[in-house]
């Protein structure tokens, strides 16, 4: 389809998308042209009103892009995008399940968004002049006569087809390396709330027996006390009697010491008032007089003592 866009044309084209005119009064029959209209953008609402629309030409336009709820036009059977400025078409473009004829033309589109595979009634086919993946390039081929645009159609079917399944078995791959690894942190989790639990019974089993050792060290404590005191309270009779007869000997002892201590004392007292009486000048006193003719007296009589002693010692040796 050529659009030969002269200055009168995009003067009129401009012209008529300013005032609005009515879809409606473009409808013949079920062919709707919007062709040469200068869009920017798919009226959709607008389109949304002619279900009976099934065949919609928006060649020559200046669309860069679909609106997302453009796919809920499900009625369409022929669609014309050609020469525009498309870079990419909706992700649920395969919504269009009706679709039997798509011409795309002369675009900008690199790759097809995957639910196109869903486009089973899709029938025709025309990717020329743009700038494709090489791979998809390849599957589409040319569309320079009907036959071959209808092979176009079938195999980039086939390839979008084969790019979902793909698509599908890696996401159910995914999914089940999610839950492989989900299952996997569960029984590690399980394994931790085992361990735990475990570990919780082993410790209150410890406590419980620390506490019964401590109990029962506590009452051996206590039955050796009372065995213990009740041994104390038989022997106390036994010792009271037994320590009464020993008083006595202790008594007379301790009178005897008192009774030589007493004595050492005076003889401490006669022997400091002889030498006071006999090396001080307090010897003429009367007092120190008597104490020293008791003490020359005393000394005349031991040695009188001694004198007969060896005198009966000579004696009876001869």
């Amino acid at each position: 389809m050529r659009c030969p866009f002269t200055g009168w044309d995009r003067a009129v084209a401009a012209t008529t998308a300013t005032k609005g005119v009515n879809l409606r009064d473009k409808l013949e029959g079920n062919e709707l042209d919007l062709s040469l209209s200068d869009l920017s953008e798919v009226p959709v609402k607008e389109l949304a009103a002619l279900p009976k629309a099934t065949v919609l030409d928006l060649s020559c336009n200046n669309l860069a892009a679909l609106p997302s709820d453009f796919c809920s036009l499900t009625h369409l059977v022929k669609l014309d995008l050609s020469k525009n400025q498309l870079q990419q078409l909706p992700s649920d473009f395969g919504r269009l399940v009706n679709l039997q004829h798509l011409d795309l033309l002369n675009n900008r589109l690199v790759t097809l968004p995957v639910s196109f595979a869903q486009l089973k009634n899709l029938k025709w086919l025309d990717l020329k002049d743009n700038p494709l993946d090489p791979t998809l390039a390849k599957v589409a081929g040319d569309c320079l006569d009907e036959k071959q645009c209808k092979q176009a159609a079938v195999r980039v079917l086939q390839y979008m087809k084969a790019i979902q399944s793909e698509q599908d078995r890696e996401r159910q791959r995914r999914l089940q390396a999610e839950r492989e690894l989900e299952k996997k942190r569960e029984a590690e989790q399980r394994k931790r709330e085992a361990q735990e639990r475990e570990l919780r019974r082993r410790e209150k089993a410890e406590e419980k027996e620390r506490r019964r050792r401590e109990y029962d060290a506590l009452r051996a404590v206590k039955q050796e006390l009372e065995t213990q005191r009740k041994k104390e309270s038989t022997e106390s009779p036994k010792l009271s009697s037994a320590s009464r007869p020993s008083k006595l000997p202790q008594r007379r002892r301790s009178w005897s010491q008192a009774l030589l201590r007493l004595l050492l004392m005076l003889l401490l007292c006669a022997l400091c008032t002889l030498a006071v009486c006999r090396m001080t000048e307090l010897q003429r006193q009367p007092l120190c007089v008597s104490v020293n003719t008791l003490f020359e007296d005393v000394v005349t009589a031991v040695q009188s003592h001694k004198t007969l002693q060896n005198m009966l010692h000579r004696n009876s040796q001869q």
